[in-house]
């Protein structure tokens, strides 16, 4: 079977992928907001990104590649299939907050927005308003409309 990007779990392994790259889980736990997407090859979680919904605006969250999982566009491969279910579920602009990665997501469409821009529902979030220091890049990305056939992405070759 070929490995591609799915929906998963918050389990103990995408806990300390997300631990291990300095990224907050207090808020996933027991969380029905956000919809998490995994990257598995050979049993073991390569990566993950992780999207909450808010009609038109969605935010890309918790996004992690593993040592191994980095320099392949594995990171690439995760944002875009968060971007195409937002965008299959309604939105039309992805927010996001990084400390690390605004020339990543420069290169990914991504740009930098006054986080007094952000519209209330974003900004409503705990990522937003708690677990991200107010020195975090705020960004964001327009989408383009979803693609009338869509067949499930694949992770990197």
């Amino acid at each position: 079977m070929t490995p591609s990007i799915q929906r998963i779990q918050l389990d103990p392994g995408a806990e300390a992928l997300l631990s291990a790259n300095h990224l907050p889980i207090s808020d996933l736990q027991g969380s029905s907001i956000v919809v998490l997407f995994g990257f598995i090859e050979d049993t073991r979680l390569q990566g993950i990104v992780g999207l909450e919904m808010y009609g038109a605006a969605a935010l890309l969250r918790s996004l992690a590649v593993s040592d191994s999982g980095r320099g392949n566009g594995l990171g690439t491969a995760l944002v875009a299939h968060a971007e195409q279910y937002a965008a299959q579920q309604g939105a039309d602009t992805v927010y996001l907050l990084t400390t690390t990665a605004a020339g990543f997501f420069e290169r990914l469409g991504y740009s930098h927005v006054a986080r007094d821009a952000a519209p209330a529902s974003i900004a409503a979030t705990r990522q937003f308003s708690a677990l991200c220091p107010s020195s975090s890049a705020f960004m964001a990305k327009l989408l383009a409309s979803p693609p009338l056939e869509s067949g499930p992405l694949r992770g990197p070759a």
